[in-house]
């Protein structure tokens, strides 16, 4: 299958001169079905309609979009790919126009572009708001499992030493409380503040950037803003603690795609979005930076293992 990620539209958008894909209407079946496991791929013959699923340049992001490819390719779909171009207000654009058909995006990251001033944090509530914010010509299809959002991570020693499961547990804990993140972080809701504000936990703040992970594992802090899908989580002993307030703002994978190709695509990225669990993502990353794995075959195993191909 292709993995080409320089196609037409690729020289275009670099040239900033983004041209208009036009999607023709055609039809999938559901991937899962004993009956038709290639979902639907015979019934797609003489459909020319081309899927351009693109990814943000990052290499979770990527991975997710070569597996929404992959598993629109073996449904029958005609695919291209326009990987690694940038971050939200680098490929939005691109999105809107309609020239990316298929975004893996998230749920409370996306919702705060649209709409900085909302205050939904739980998964279905955060959904519910960015479907009411989307541009028209755009919506999202069912959000996964998984996530890729801010935590409360502290090693598992330290949970076990003082019996922590929730963040609340921390409000407990009778030795001073440091949280090394991003400089951001302190000044989100979610921040030290929204911590004493929810729990009642009082911790200190740390800018410690690109070097947090080493920081809490070393015990120059002894909490960590580390992103739920991060390998660390499977290659380190460290836990997130979980947020019953739902103080962290969800961000759930979900499928951002164009409205009117929605409902040809949705049995089949539907099917990926149920099958994509927290364990799952973090794995698809620790073979991707652990054991350098290309994507390519990355997605392409996960899809198997999980009877989607």
């Amino acid at each position: 299958m292709s993995t080409a990620k320089h196609s037409r539209l690729g020289a275009l958008l670099a040239a900033g001169t983004v041209s208009t894909l036009l999607l023709a209407g055609c039809a999938s079946s559901n991937p899962l079905e004993d009956d038709n496991p290639a979902g639907g791929e015979s019934s797609r013959e003489n459909d020319d309609t081309t899927i351009v699923v693109g990814s943000q340049e990052y290499y979770s992001n990527e991975i997710i979009a070569e597996i929404y490819a992959q598993a629109l390719e073996d449904a029958g779909f005609d695919v291209e790919r326009e990987f690694s171009i940038g971050q939200r207000d680098a490929y939005m654009p691109a999105i809107e126009d309609g020239d990316i058909t298929v975004f893996p995006e998230y749920t409370g990251n996306l919702l705060e572009y649209f709409d900085p001033s909302a205050t939904a944090t739980a998964p279905d509530e955060v959904y519910a708001a960015l479907q009411e914010v989307l541009p028209e010509g755009l919506t999202v299809l069912e959000y996964a499992p998984a996530t890729d959002q801010d935590t409360y991570t502290v090693t598992t020693e330290f949970a076990d030493q003082y019996d922590l499961t929730t963040i609340a547990d921390l409000a407990e804990v009778d030795v001073p409380l440091t949280i090394g993140a991003a400089p951001e972080f302190e000044e989100r809701p979610y921040g030290p503040a929204g911590a004493k504000e929810t729990y009642g936990v009082d911790v200190a703040f740390s800018a410690t950037g690109p070097t947090t992970l080493e920081d809490l594992l070393a015990g120059t802090v002894n909490i960590a803003d580390i992103y739920t899908a991060d390998p660390a989580f499977e290659t380190e002993d460290i836990v997130a603690l979980e947020d019953p307030e739902n103080l962290i703002l969800a961000s759930n994978v979900v499928p951002l795609v164009q409205a009117d190709i929605a409902d040809e695509i949705a049995d089949v990225l539907n099917a990926v979005s149920a099958a994509l669990t927290p364990e799952a993502l973090v794995a698809l990353n620790v073979q991707s930076t652990v054991d350098q794995e290309s994507t390519e075959d990355i997605a392409e195993a996960w899809l198997e293992e999980n009877g989607l191909n």
